[in-house]
Parts: structure tokens; sequence; C-alpha cells
């Protein structure tokens, strides 16, 4: 079977890779090797996905899709004898609504193209993370992207209202509802979003669009302990009025990993503080915004509750401080990291991240270094253990053991943004029970009976 020249007669010569051109391509932004699989194609409509998928799936040939590969856990890993389905061609913002406020798009549409186009017309979609240039908004539903304002407006899934989706077979489900009330049924759209690409391939999505905020003020904090770390977000949630859009707490080592060369960021305050916090509130009037801003802040200062900060006094001195937040790179200059992103209950991170730093030398030795940061305000945290290349296999599984079993006491999340993929399968059982996993499989057997989409992902 010569899978190359038949999905080329359903799609055309250049919508379909041979293997050796698929070899050339990078596996993704935090990978360092190639693809494999034994074609890539390149569909350019949801006929065209159709009819690749209807074929795959009448010849038995799994099906693994791309979006912008900025995921961490090998969702988007293919064998020899797989065949990538790429929506890098599936690029058009079709429709922006002002009135309704709404876009309607193809999936391989990156983040920052859709953030721009709807800017020009005085609206803001709110997911925001710093792979925005690349990440497709198809692949940001299909894992449930989360980011840097979940805080406030919420994961992917809830600025999506509607999905076009291809099923394994080739069938065409299109629910591209515009309506933000909608209660006529099952909500369809909801086993798509966060399903990894295992239940079907998202073509096309309407989202939700807000008003374009006209203010930010941000602030960059120094605080002495972790209870002023929680006291501090209540207290700027409530004063703030509705408007606090971004919480992100960094552990002290992150903040100096990016705030020393060779980092290009320098300090806004000092690093002798155990923890700091960027936070950032939207509003529409500068004035008001701003004195409450001030205000709120001056009231933590008095009140102990921090006691240092670096108030912006301009868009870049916001994006400096944005940006030592987004130098998650720099922990490659430490090692090869073992990288987790996780949920667990406020209160009990703390707890969480001293039992880390306190077991992790007692099982993998002292040389490795521990960064921890991440989006606080929604209970998300980003950890980091970057060790000797050399020791990288073995170490593995000895970090994941003491991170992951450590959710299971308060039933934590093995996973906040990112999915499952491969990387995480065997520790799903720490966040879901028995029977809500035999719920998911029953749903996967039900819409994908022969495993054609993305097979062994997740379960």
């Amino acid at each position: 079977m010569d899978i190359v020249r038949e999905l080329r007669a359903l799609i055309g010569e250049s919508g379909v890779l041979e293997a050796a051109d698929v070899a050339k391509r990078s596996a993704g932004v935090w990978r360092p090797d190639n693809l494999r699989a034994a074609a890539l194609a390149r569909p350019t409509s949801t006929e065209e996905v159709a009819a690749v998928l209807r074929w795959c799936h009448a010849n038995g040939v799994p099906v693994v899709t791309h979006g912008g590969l900025t995921g961490l856990v090998h969702g988007a890993d293919a064998g020899p004898d797989e065949v990538i389905l790429s929506l890098e061609r599936m690029r058009a913002i079709e429709s922006i609504d002002p009135v309704q406020r709404t876009a309607t798009v193809q999936a391989g549409v990156t983040l920052q193209i859709l953030q721009d186009a709807v800017e020009a017309q005085q609206l803001f979609f709110p997911v925001d993370f710093p792979a925005r240039g690349t990440a497709t908004l198809g692949g940001m539903a299909a894992t449930n992207a989360g980011g840097n304002s979940v805080i406030r407006y919420g994961m992917t899934r809830d600025q999506v209202l509607g999905l076009e989706v291809v099923l394994a077979d080739g069938t065409i489900v299109s629910s591209l509802n515009s309506l933000i009330k909608n209660n006529t049924g099952y909500d369809l759209k909801q086993l798509f979003i966060g399903s990894e690409g295992t239940l079907g391939v998202i073509t096309r999505l309407v989202l939700r669009l807000r008003e374009k905020p006209t203010t930010e003020n941000t602030a960059f904090v120094g605080l002495e302990g972790f209870d002023n770390v929680v006291q501090f977000l209540k207290h700027m949630d409530r004063s703030l009025g509705g408007t606090l859009s971004s919480f992100e707490v960094m552990w002290q080592p992150f903040y100096q990993l990016v705030t020393t060369a060779p980092a290009k960021g320098r300090p806004p305050i000092s690093q002798d503080y155990p923890f700091y916090v960027l936070v950032e509130s939207q509003g529409s009037d500068r004035d008001l915004d701003t004195r409450r801003f001030n205000a709120a802040m001056e009231a933590a200062f008095e009140s102990g509750l921090i006691v240092d900060a670096a108030i912006a006094q301009s868009e870049a001195d916001s994006a400096s401080f944005w940006a030592l937040r987004d130098s998650v790179e720099l922990v490659l200059h430490c090692g090869l990291p073992v990288i987790f992103d996780i949920s667990l209950p406020i209160a009990e991170m703390e707890g969480f991240a001293a039992r880390l730093k306190e077991e992790l030398p007692k099982e993998i030795g002292e040389d490795h270094r521990l960064f921890i940061f991440g989006h606080l305000g929604d209970g998300n945290l980003h950890v980091s253990v970057p060790v000797k290349p050399a020791d990288y296999m073995a170490l593995r599984p000895k970090i994941e053991a003491l991170v992951y079993r450590g959710l299971e006491s308060f039933r934590g999340a093995v996973s906040a943004e990112h999915g499952i993929g491969l990387e995480k399968k065997a520790w799903l059982p720490v966040s879901r029970s028995k029977v809500e996993l035999d719920v998911m499989r029953a749903l996967k057997t039900a819409l994908d009976p022969l495993n054609v989409l993305n097979p062994g992902k997740i379960f």
C-alpha cells in the first residue's frame, strides 16, 4: 500500500509529504529531534481532512494530529507507520463579528495572528502565553490550554462557543454555535476540548471575544512568606473590583535565574526575598484604574503583606516584567530539565514545595536545581528539575514519583495545562478514579472504535 500516493490522490501532490521530507522537520519547540511518520498530510479544508481520515479509517492507518507542536507531553509523537495530519495550511480567519463578539477561524490559525486581528477592531481574545506565535487555536482547544489570564477569563474551554470536528471515520460534525447561551441538549464541543486529538480532529472554531481593555497596571512584588502571597492575592482581588487579570508567583531560585547573567533580564527589585509576584489588572478608565491599583499596592505595603515592589510606569516596564516570567527557556542552561505542569490547592503549595525541596536530594543527590513558578491565582504551578543529561533517564522516574505522588493526598492534578499525551498517562490515576477512566475509555470506543486517532495517548 503506497500511503503517500493514495493520500495525494485525495488532497493533491503538494498536500502530502513523504517520510524522508517528514524526517527533516522539527518535532517541536521543546524537542531536539525530528519527526517520524509514513507521511504527513496537509489538508486545506474540513472536507480534505474528512477525506484523509475516511481513507485512514478504511485502511487501518493510525493518524496523529499536529498543531503548533508547543506541547510538553509528547501528545504529537508519531511512529514510522502512522500518518501525521497537520493543520498548517488551514490558517484562515473566516470572520470577526464585532457585534456578537465572536471570531470564526480555521484550526491552524496561530494565537498571535488572532490576537492581532481582533485588536484591530478593539476586541480581545484573552487566552495568552509565551508560545503565542506558534501555538494554534485548534491545538489549544484540543489540549484546553491555559496561560497567564485564567484567573479572570478561564481556560481555552471557556472561550469556545462552537466547533467543527471530523470523527475518526471521516464524519463531519459541524456545531459552529455562536451563542453564549445555548442549552439545547448535550454540549458536544466539550467532548473534544481537552481530548488531545483522541476523539476527533478539530477543524474550525467559533471563539468568544471580549472588548479590548484600554488600561493595564502591572507591578513586580517581593514578599517574605507564602502566607503573605496568599493574603496578597485575596487583597488585590478584593481591592481591584474584578479587574485582576494575572497573578504569577516565582520562588526565589527562578527569579534569581531570570535576573542574573547570562539572562538578559535585570532585577526590578532585590533578589533577596523568598517569593515574588507579578500582578496585573486590566480595565477601561486610566485614572480610576491607576488610582485603585496604586491604593491597593500602598495598603498592601502598609499592612506588611509586601516588603518591596516596582510598579510599571510604562508599557516598556510592563513588558520587561513579563519578559522575566516568560524566560522559562533559561532552565535549559542548568541541565536537561524534568518539567511538570500541576495543579493543587493554593493552601497546599508551600508544603508541597518544601517537601519536594527536602526529598529531592535524598532521592537523586545534590547535583540538581529546583525551579518553581506559575499561575498561582488559578492553582497552577510549573516545576522544573534540571539534571545532568547523562543522568536524565535514570533520575527522571524518581523525580516524577516524588512530584506526582505528592499530589495524591489532596487530589491534585498531574496536568493543569498541557494534557496527558504519552508523558503522563501512567500517572493519570493520581487525578482520576477508575470509574472516570472507564467512562473516558467508553467515549473513546464509541467515537473511535478502531483506535485510529492518536492511539496510545492519554490511556
